[in-house]
């Protein structure tokens, strides 16, 4: 099977739309991906420092509250919790503007590939403040490398300050490093960043590297740090002195450098191990959980041919027959299932709660938990399951039956008519029950709810 408009929309796309045609072949969809990112310039989403300006206005908040005589503590714990309120309202805003692109960006494509990098290089904040965090590292560590080389988003995801802070990169300190020798000992060798860069982010589970490539890798990584006053950079005097030794390569010397560092980097994205499990988890992600083995095979050697030019792996996965397979589609992850719904819906800007925290809580935050995806607080680095099995339990599909039945009439005055909407959700996959159920509903929110859930609209 080829190309088809509905199925580009649907797997590699945010769904339907109204009001949004879908793409009509590969080239147009690589040619989106490559033309300006209108959703990002409508929907905007801050950088890094938006974040840690909540965070100095809390740690001077709580300054202030060390400070103060019994008579002003009442008023400085109000500044405290104004700051969090502040930082709580923003998030809530950000997580909406990553709604309203998959609702109503031209190019799906993009907003999908941008979820699944900042997946593949998961990254949180540990404190409650930081949870809204994940939004300006994508912004800045993901989407402007997703149509680039994956050199460029690996460097860019591994020294982001969010990855830094959550995987304890900016405390490691290496054991003969200068630091160490001031304070008298051993201030601690995280290993966290190197394992997880390798185990996780570039060459995978069971690839050809050791624990001792590990320890190396985390030797080398030392220096790397972050703070809040200065931002990301590079401290001599924390790093280990010497060569290090990681996949057979020596990298550094008698004077530490960040360059030896990125020089590592480089290497590890075009090693063909990198390339193998770029594309197997590209296709599970994007075609089904036990992908074509040829297909994943041609999108690697691409990789490898074009020192992992992303465009060009997206392209090879694009171009072949098994990516078109209508019995493969996998489950849709909860945000790909709410995005879909809002995409079908049309949903106006104005309809969404914006900075509403607590409407946003309850219309969708709270919802995504329910559906297993908790926004913001992952499992773990190792991102989301990408199994069907993980997103069907009986606890997890009655969540999005709730939802599908219950807020679509939340944000819209007007729901669209069962009886049409069954073609705008599901297009051609839209079977005779599911036509049926949408045109004996007894009220409209009712037939949008089980259009909604049914089985045809779950999937990929």
């Amino acid at each position: 099977m080829g190309f088809d408009p509905e199925m580009a929309a649907i797997r590699f796309g945010c769904g339907l739309s109204p009001q949004i045609p879908a793409p009509q072949s590969v080239e147009e969809m690589l040619a989106r991906l490559a033309g300006p990112d209108r959703a990002a310039q409508a929907f905007a989403i801050p950088g890094f420092a938006a974040m840690e300006e909540y965070n100095q206005k809390l740690r001077a908040a709580r300054r202030a509250l060390k400070a103060a005589g019994e008579a002003g503590r009442k008023a400085r714990k109000k500044d405290i919790q104004q700051v969090r309120r502040d930082a709580f309202r923003a998030g809530a805003g950000w997580f909406g503007h990553m709604l309203l692109r998959r609702a109503l960006a031209e190019d799906g494509f993009r907003e999908r590939l941008c979820a699944f990098w900042a997946d593949h290089f998961t990254a949180a904040g540990r404190q409650r403040l930081m949870r809204a965090a994940v939004a300006p590292y994508a912004e800045e560590a993901i989407r402007p490398h997703v149509a680039g080389r994956f050199s460029q988003m690996l460097r860019a995801a591994e020294t982001h300050p969010l990855m830094l802070i959550y995987l304890d990169q900016r405390v490691s300190v290496g054991p003969n490093s200068k630091r160490a020798q001031r304070a008298g000992g051993d201030l601690g060798l995280n290993e966290n960043l190197a394992r997880e860069m390798l185990e996780l982010h570039t060459l995978g589970v069971g690839a050809p590297y050791t624990q001792t490539d590990v320890r190396q890798l985390a030797k080398l990584l030392t220096g790397l740090t972050y703070t809040g006053r200065k931002g990301v950079q590079f401290r001599p005097a924390w790093a280990e002195p010497g060569a290090e030794t990681v996949l057979g390569h020596s990298y550094g010397g008698d004077k530490a450098r960040l360059e030896d560092i990125y020089a590592f980097f480089d290497d590890l994205a075009n090693h063909p191990a990198t390339a193998a499990h770029l594309a197997r988890k590209l296709a599970v992600h994007f075609v089904s959980d036990s992908p074509d083995e040829g297909m994943v095979a041609d999108m690697a050697a691409r990789y490898r041919e074009t020192g992992g030019n992303l465009p060009d792996v997206y392209a090879v996965m694009l171009g072949h027959p098994a990516a078109w397979r209508p019995q493969d589609g996998n489950v849709k992850e909860p945000m790909d299932f709410i995005g879909s719904a809002l995409r079908a819906l049309a949903v106006a800007p104005g309809r969404m709660p914006a900075d509403n925290l607590r409407r946003m809580q309850r219309l969708f935050l709270g919802p995504l938990e329910l559906m297993g995806q908790n926004w913001g607080r992952p499992g773990g680095p190792d991102g989301l399951p990408e199994e069907d099995a993980d997103w069907i339990t009986p606890q997890r599909l009655a969540a999005r039956l709730q939802w599908a039945v219950t807020v679509p009439s939340r944000l819209q005055r007007v729901l669209p008519d069962p009886r049409a909407f069954v073609d705008t959700a599901l297009g051609a996959r839209a079977r005779g029950a599911v036509r049926f159920a949408a045109g004996a509903a007894e009220t409209r929110a009712e037939g949008i709810g089980l259009i909604l859930a049914a089985p045809e609209f779950q999937r990929m």
